[in-house]
């Protein structure tokens, strides 16, 4: 695993999981959702808008991966309410009457800083601070550490108002933390995509390009070159904070490869659970495209920036020609290594012309260095014989620019004296 992996946890449960084959498509009874034949058109790649995934606390109560002693306590006939927010809310100004900006689909928290003002209030204002608070149809309450003596009112106002009352032993840090962890990964936004993921030299390169091109034919080169297969045909895509995308396989075609002539081929077993990966951030998009297609303006210099936007978040994309006896693996290893000098600060197509820049300015500084002022008597004066080198005979002197005839010669006052004679006269 690499550094920019995140916390192993047990994978969603994914029924959307597609094969590449009419066959596989029809047993798991979901069909794939791309075109057949998707094409290049450039500039911004337009995705259908994704719907985000929702929770309930019914989840949260099954949920292995929470890593908390949750048990519920009062409101079992609303535990199927949605959650769809990945952050928590601490509740405490709502239980003095400040109802603002409380999110109901989000999962409040009661920890003993609440749990000990519940238990300073009279029993009528107590009652009234929790009904106004269960009141508003929240999805899920969780009550984190011991159960102070507010726990009766708790339950009574849970159960009243069909919501869901959790209690989680641990401290309320330790609930938010392990909240926040599992929440932005089971309702992450996601996307499935036409394409093949690999992970080359640690950088995952996104394969995309229309049907038939080579995407499954360039993964199987680099594969045997050593680098790991994530997914082939369709790429599961999920949005993590901060700006993240990561890719993994759909549910049927882990481990899977689709090339043409041979058909399915499993890397695993092939080549060892060394060839594979199980998801991987998405770094860079690959759209490999027909040579011969010229509505697709390629970039000779690498100076003009592409990206493409997957689920809002802009990802580095290039676009290469395909054409036969051409040798796609090398040039998709040289995209992942140029794409860690990138990461580095070092950019070939930035540092060269700034070189250039650089040198065509210091050349134009010493040539207008070079260029003599203009003289205040005619050329053959100062020069001897036109177009000799100072008279000498020597062939052809330098090229200089025009002369100025109209500039005034320095006007030297009389009473100067002169430096080459004694007594300041010739």
């Amino acid at each position: 695993m690499s550094d920019d992996d995140p916390p192993i946890r047990p994978g969603p449960s994914s029924s959307r999981g597609a094969s590449s084959s009419k066959a596989a498509a029809a047993m798991s009874g979901d069909a794939l959702d791309w075109p057949d034949d998707e094409t290049f058109q450039g500039g911004e790649t337009h995705f259908e808008p994704t719907k985000r995934p929702v929770l309930s606390a019914r989840v949260l109560l099954d949920e292995s991966g929470l890593e908390l002693n949750v048990a519920l306590v009062a409101g079992a006939r609303g535990v199927d309410r949605a959650i769809d927010h990945t952050r928590i809310q601490k509740s405490g100004l709502a239980l003095a009457g400040h109802f603002h900006g409380i999110v109901p689909s989000r999962v409040q928290i009661l920890g003993q800083t609440e749990q000990s003002y519940l238990a300073g209030l009279t029993p009528e204002a107590r009652s009234r601070a929790l009904l106004g608070f269960f009141g508003l149809k929240l999805s899920c309450v969780i009550v984190t550490g011991s159960l102070g003596s507010a726990a009766r009112e708790l339950v009574a106002c849970a159960d009243a108002t069909d919501t869901p009352l959790l209690h989680a032993r641990e401290r309320s840090s330790t609930t938010i933390t392990s909240l926040h962890a599992l929440l932005d990964e089971r309702l992450a936004p996601r996307k499935r995509l036409h394409g093949v993921l690999i992970d080359v030299f640690g950088v995952g390169l996104l394969i995309m390009g229309p049907s038939g091109v080579g995407k499954s034919e360039c993964a199987l080169d680099l594969v045997m070159r050593g680098h790991r297969l994530v997914a082939d045909d369709a790429v599961e895509c999920d949005y993590r904070p901060p700006g993240m995308v990561y890719g993994a396989p759909a549910k049927l075609l882990r481990h899977h490869l689709e090339v043409r002539g041979l058909g399915i081929l499993n890397i695993k077993d092939l080549y060892g659970v060394t060839a594979i990966r199980e998801r991987k951030r998405i770094d860079v998009v690959v759209r490999l495209i027909d040579e011969a297609n010229q509505s697709v303006e390629l970039d000779r210099l690498g100076l003009d920036e592409r990206f493409c936007e997957i689920l809002g978040v802009h990802v580095p994309e290039l676009a290469i020609p395909v054409r036969p006896g051409r040798d796609m693996a090398s040039i998709l290893e040289v995209a992942a290594r140029n794409a860690l000098l990138k990461n580095a600060g070092h950019h070939a197509g930035h540092e060269l012309f700034g070189a250039l820049d650089a040198q065509l300015r210091a050349s134009g500084a010493a040539h207008a260095g070079r260029v003599p002022h203009a003289p205040t008597e005619p050329r053959e004066r100062v020069y001897g014989v036109p177009g000799t080198r100072e008279g000498t005979g020597r062939g052809p002197g330098p090229s200089w620019s025009p002369i100025d005839e109209s500039a005034e010669p320095p006007q030297v006052r009389a009473s100067e004296p002169s430096s080459r004679w004694p007594g300041g006269e010739r």
